[in-house]
């Protein structure tokens, strides 16, 4: 007997949450007559996605005015990481501001070259610095062209 007290309240607690679903979950998004026929897919919410501003425009946006600056990165070893990685979103580039505000602090650079040495991870294969002994409080791009960084 004493084990269906406990069992009435989560039977409760479970019927009171499918009520409230159907009050609260939008009448396209999948719970109501057609099931889940289209998975988490809900027709409503593609007004919402077409209202959003995409603030990275990618790698291809950059090459056409900064085809020098391509052709370094490409051929050094951060060839694969997107322009605005490092230099930030271009959403109002080349409007305003006419150049974008790069962050110079060490903190990006450590983001990726922290030494780490976990064997599992590809990040043990990215050249990691102790950053209390290589020229601590310096920016890196004072030294290190990031456009032409070294093969590993």
């Amino acid at each position: 007997m004493h084990v269906l007290r406990p069992l009435y309240v989560v039977l409760a607690v479970a019927g009171i949450i499918l009520i409230a679903r159907t009050f609260v979950v939008p009448r396209d998004f999948g719970i109501h007559e057609r099931g889940y026929m289209y998975g988490w897919y809900r027709t409503g919410n593609v007004e919402e996605w077409k209202a959003v501003q995409v603030k990275y425009q990618g790698k291809e946006y950059c090459t056409d005015c900064h085809a020098e600056q391509e052709r370094q990165v490409l051929s050094s070893s951060h060839k694969i990481i997107e322009c605005e990685n490092c230099h930030g979103p271009a959403l109002e580039h080349p409007a305003e501001p006419t150049k974008l505000l790069i962050d110079r602090t060490r903190d990006l650079c450590l983001r990726c070259h922290t030494y780490l040495s976990y064997p599992t991870s590809k990040r043990s294969e990215i050249k990691g610095i102790d950053s209390d002994q290589h020229n601590p409080g310096e920016e890196c791009a004072g030294c290190h062209n990031p456009h032409q960084a070294s093969k590993p």
